[in-house]
């Protein structure tokens, strides 16, 4: 799971830096979104990951939970943080 969670931020901090015009995940780093607009859909996901947990819906579960680490692995990326600090961190907690 570690190499997709590095893969996914490498494209991360790709389109933080290129700023691809038709690009969702550039969106968030311009100040048009910004740091509110993630954590605001964190705070989304996070009641939708829970519904969809109360429905026993693993499909929807599942797309939720992505949802939160995609948007959580974002606002890493704007503190200035990386995939292994996040990894480090659940690596203590084993």
């Amino acid at each position: 799971m570690s190499d997709v969670l590095r893969e996914l931020f490498d494209v991360i901090e790709d389109r933080k830096e290129t700023l691809p015009e038709d690009s969702y995940t550039a969106s968030l780093f311009t100040h048009e979104k910004g740091e509110n607009a993630v954590l605001e859909k964190l705070g989304e996901e996070s009641t939708e990951l829970i519904l969809a947990a109360k429905d026993d819906d693993h499909d929807e579960i599942a797309h939720e939970a992505a949802d939160i680490v995609y948007h959580m692995l974002v606002l890493l990326s704007m503190k200035d943080m990386s995939a292994d600090d996040l990894l480090a961190e659940l690596e203590e907690r084993r």
